[in-house]
C-alpha cells in the first residue's frame, strides 16, 4: 500500500492534491503542533488585476502549544462570504467559474468549527469534482497506536509501521533533506518524494506574469477536469544519487 501523511491544509496547491490521486491512502496529521503562518488556514489566489493576495479562515486564538486538531474556527466572523466576495473577480475572465464556485458552496455550506474537519471536507468535494477516487483519514480519529516519535522524520515511518501493510511513503520533493531514508529502508519501506510539474495554464494575464502553485482553486477556474487530471499526471520523483538531487521520471 501507498500512503501519504500531510498536516491538513486548506484549499491546497496541486502537488498537494497530486499526493491524494496517486497514493491509496492519505492521512492528516492533527495530533502535531500548530504552526502560525503556515497553510492550515489559508492560501494564495489571483489579485483582481496583479499579484497574489491570500484566502484565510479565522482562528479562535490560542496557546501556542495547541495541536492542530484543537484549533477551532471563529465563525462569527463572516469569513465565508469574504472568501466568496474575493473570488468574484475571476467571473470576468475564468471560463470555469460557476463550476468551481459550485465546489466552493458546497465546502462553505458545511457547518463546523474544526479547521481539521473543515480542510478534509474541502478535500473531498475537490476530489469528487476531479474524479479522484480519495481516502482520506484524520489520523487522531484512526484510533492508531504508534512509538513515540524521537525525531521529526518518525512520525510518518512510527504510522506506516503501526498500519503494517505499507510497503512506500510518498511525500513532497521538500522533505528530500528533512528524511533520513535509511530508517525507512530498515522497516522495508520505499519512501519516494512525488513533484507534481508545476506547467503555465492560462490565467488570462499573459505568460510573463503567469504565477505558479497557487490554490487549487485558481486551478480550478481556469481548467478542464481533464487538462487537471493531466497536470497532476505529469509528475516526477527526487532522489539521492551519489550525494545529489536528481529528478526521475515517474515509471
Amino acid at each position: 500500500m501507498k500512503i501519504a501523511i500531510m498536516q491538513p491544509y486548506f484549499l491546497p496547491y496541486l502537488g498537494y492534491i497530486g499526493l491524494i490521486k496517486h497514493t491509496d491512502e492519505f492521512i492528516l496529521l492533527d495530533d502535531v503542533q500548530f504552526i502560525h503562518h503556515g497553510w492550515i488556514e489559508r492560501n494564495r489566489i489571483l489579485k483582481p488585476n496583479s499579484g497574489e493576495q491570500y484566502i484565510s479562515v479565522p482562528l479562535i486564538k490560542h496557546s501556542q502549544k495547541t495541536l492542530i486538531k484543537d484549533i477551532k474556527i471563529r465563525n462569527e466572523e463572516m469569513w465565508k462570504a469574504k472568501i466568496k466576495a474575493q473570488l468574484v473577480h475571476y467571473k470576468k475572465k475564468a471560463p470555469f467559474y460557476n463550476e468551481t464556485m459550485n465546489v466552493i458552496d458546497k465546502i462553505l455550506k458545511y457547518d463546523t468549527d474544526s479547521i481539521v474537519k473543515l480542510n478534509k471536507y474541502s478535500l473531498e468535494k475537490i476530489c469528487e469534482y476531479l474524479n479522484i477516487n480519495a481516502n482520506i483519514k484524520i489520523f487522531s480519529e484512526m484510533d492508531l497506536k504508534i512509538k513515540e516519535p524521537l525525531s521529526p522524520d518518525e512520525w510518518a515511518l512510527n504510522i506506516c509501521t503501526a498500519l503494517g501493510n505499507v510497503d512506500e511513503y510518498w511525500n513532497p520533493p521538500g522533505g528530500i533533506t528533512f528524511f533520513d531514508i535509511t530508517k525507512y529502508e530498515k522497516a522495508n519501506i520505499k519512501i519516494k518524494f512525488l513533484e507534481i510539474v508545476l506547467e503555465y495554464y492560462s490565467q488570462r494575464r499573459g505568460k510573463e506574469n503567469f504565477i505558479p502553485g497557487l490554490s487549487i482553486i485558481d486551478v480550478m477556474m481556469f481548467n478542464s477536469i481533464e487538462e487537471i487530471n493531466n497536470m497532476l499526471d505529469n509528475y516526477q520523483f527526487i532522489e539521492k544519487q551519489d550525494k545529489q538531487l536528481v529528478k526521475v521520471k515517474k515509471k
